[in-house]
C-alpha cells in the first residue's frame, strides 16, 4: 500500500486543499494498491502562482542553458536508477503488461538524451549580418509558464516529453496528471524534488477533468501542451485559442499498416504483434486498421488470427503476461461495446468477441479481436477504440491501400511493410500521417513525432519538440 497524503505543488510537498484521498485499484482485481491526494482548483492556483512567480522573478529562466541541461541529466539518471520501481508501478496501476513497462524504461533514456543533444545544439542567440548598418542579434526564449496535461496510458514518457524540453528551454511547469496514476507520478515528484530545481519551478498535480479545464483556463498559463483524445484536444485548442496562449496537441489515431503484395506475411505479423498491440492496445500509434492485398487476405487473417490466440492475457505482473487488463471499468465496456458495434456491421468475427476472458471476471479484461471482412467507413475502422482490436481491410493494388490509409480523420502513425525498403519508403512519403515505419523499425526520438489532421498540432522529441517551448525575439542594434 502507497500513500501520498500530500500534494507537489512548487516543488515541496504541501498539503492539499482537501484531506480526502482517492482509492487506486488494480485494474486487475480491483483490490486498492494506494492512497493518494487529489488537487483542487484552489491547488492549481498556488502552484500557478508559484511558477508564475518563480519565471517572472526568480533564476530559472535566466540560468544558462548548460545549467539547465544539467538539471535534466540529474534528472534523467534519477529516473534511470528507478527504472523497475517505475515500470512495476504502472503495470499495477495501469495493467501495462510489465513486458511492455520493463521494454520502455531504455526508451524513456533515449528519448531524454535526444532532447538534450538538441539543447546543447541549440542557438539559443545568435547574431544575423547583413549588409546594412543593422544587426540583428535572434533569441530563443521560455515561453513562460507551462501547462503540461497528460494521459494515463503511458505515464512516464508523456511526462518525460513534455517536461524535458519545457525546463531544457528556461520555462516553469504545472505538470496535471491522471487520477489513475498518482502513485508513479508521486514517485516522479520525488525524482524532480531530488533534482534541485529552484523554487516554483515545476508542480506535479494528480487530478480530475474539470480541475484539468481549471488549469489551462488560467490566465497565468502561457502555453499549454496536452497528450490525449482528440475531443478534450479541441476542447483545449478552444480555450487556447480565445486567451491566444500558445498550444501543442498530441492526439488520437487509427494508424494503417499497410502489407504491400510482397510482403513476408509472418515476419509482418511478427512485427503487428508489437506495433498494433503494445500496451494493451491502449495506444495512439497503435497501427489497429491492418490492409492486406485481396490476393493474399485470407493469408494475412489466418496469421493475425494465429497470433491474436497465442497471447497469453491475464495478470500484468506475469512476465508471461502479453496482455493485460484496460485500465477502467468504463474502458473495459467501451472496447466491448465496439466489439458488439463490429458484429452489428457486418464484419467477420474471426477470433475473440465481447465476452470476457474465462477466469478474469474480477479484472477490466477484455478478449483480443479480430475482424475481418471490414469496410474502411464502418465505425470500427474509423474510430479510436483503444483496446486490443484489430481490423483487417482488403485492397485491390497499391493506389487504393494509400487511399484507404489516408481515409481516416486522424494522422499520427502508421506502416509499410515489404521486401523492398526502398519501394515501401516512397509508399510511405504518400501517407499523410506524421509518423510511419518500414518493416518494423522503431520510432526515433531525435525526429518530430506528432499528428497530421485530427491527431494534432505541433510536434515533440529531438530539437524540433524542444523549439514548441521557446518563443523567437530579435533585437536590433
Amino acid at each position: 500500500m502507497i500513500t501520498y497524503d500530500r500534494l507537489f505543488v512548487a516543488g515541496r510537498w504541501t498539503e492539499p486543499s482537501s484531506p480526502e484521498l482517492l482509492d487506486i485499484r488494480s485494474p486487475h482485481d480491483q483490490a486498492v494498491i494506494g492512497r493518494a491526494a487529489q488537487a483542487l482548483p484552489a491547488d492549481v492556483d498556488r502552484a500557478v502562482a508559484a511558477a508564475r512567480l518563480a519565471f517572472d522573478e526568480g533564476p530559472w529562466p535566466r540560468t544558462a542553458p548548460a545549467e539547465r541541461i544539467a538539471a535534466v541529466r540529474r534528472l534523467n539518471a534519477l529516473r534511470e536508477a528507478e527504472a523497475d520501481r517505475i515500470a512495476d508501478l504502472i503495470s499495477a496501476e495501469n495493467g501495462s503488461a510489465s513486458w511492455f513497462t520493463r521494454a520502455g524504461q531504455p526508451g524513456l533514456t533515449r528519448q531524454a538524451n535526444a532532447y538534450l543533444a538538441a539543447a546543447e545544439r541549440f542557438g539559443w542567440e545568435e547574431t544575423l549580418e547583413s549588409d546594412t548598418a543593422v544587426r540583428s542579434v535572434v533569441r530563443r526564449e521560455p515561453v513562460g509558464v507551462v501547462a503540461a496535461v497528460i494521459p494515463w496510458n503511458s505515464p512516464f514518457s508523456a511526462a518525460m516529453a513534455k517536461i524535458v524540453p519545457a525546463l531544457l528551454a528556461g520555462n516553469t511547469v504545472v505538470l496535471k496528471v491522471s487520477q489513475e496514476n498518482s502513485l508513479s507520478m508521486g514517485l516522479l515528484a520525488g525524482l524532480l524534488e531530488r533534482t534541485g530545481l529552484p523554487e516554483g519551478v515545476i508542480s506535479v498535480l494528480p487530478a480530475d477533468r474539470e480541475t484539468s479545464e481549471h488549469l489551462v483556463s488560467h490566465r497565468d498559463v502561457d502555453k499549454v501542451a496536452f497528450t490525449g483524445s482528440t475531443r478534450a484536444g479541441r476542447r483545449i485548442a478552444a480555450i487556447a485559442g480565445e486567451q491566444l496562449k500558445r498550444v501543442s496537441l498530441e492526439l488520437g489515431g487509427k494508424s494503417a499498416a499497410l502489407l504491400l503484395p510482397d510482403a513476408d506475411v509472418q515476419q509482418a505479423v511478427r512485427g503487428l504483434k508489437f506495433a498494433s498491440l503494445l500496451n494493451n492496445g491502449e495506444s495512439c500509434i497503435a497501427q489497429t486498421r491492418i490492409l492486406a492485398p485481396r490476393a493474399r487476405y485470407e493469408e494475412v487473417v489466418t496469421a493475425l488470427k494465429d497470433l491474436v490466440e497465442s497471447l497469453k492475457v491475464g495478470d500484468p505482473a506475469d512476465p508471461d503476461t502479453f496482455i493485460g487488463p484496460m485500465v477502467r471499468p468504463d474502458q473495459q465496456q467501451r472496447v466491448r461495446d465496439y466489439i458488439e458495434l463490429g458484429i452489428m456491421e457486418g464484419a467477420r468475427l474471426v477470433t475473440g468477441g465481447p465476452g470476457i476472458p474465462p477466469g478474469l471476471e474480477n479484472g477490466n479484461y477484455v478478449t483480443p479481436t479480430v475482424f475481418a471482412d471490414v469496410d474502411n467507413s464502418m465505425r470500427i475502422a474509423q474510430e479510436e477504440i483503444f483496446g486490443p482490436v484489430l481490423v483487417v481491410i482488403a485492397y485491390d493494388d497499391e493506389d487504393d491501400a494509400v487511399r484507404i490509409a489516408n481515409d481516416s480523420e486522424y494522422g499520427l502513425s502508421g506502416g509499410v511493410w515489404s521486401a523492398d525498403a526502398a519501394h515501401a519508403l516512397e509508399i510511405a512519403r504518400r501517407l499523410r500521417t506524421g509518423t510511419v515505419t518500414v518493416n518494423g523499425a522503431a520510432i526515433a526520438f531525435d525526429g518530430p513525432f506528432g499528428g497530421h489532421k485530427a491527431s494534432g498540432i505541433g510536434r515533440e522529441y529531438g530539437a524540433v519538440g524542444l523549439s514548441q517551448y521557446i518563443e523567437y525575439k530579435t533585437v536590433t542594434v
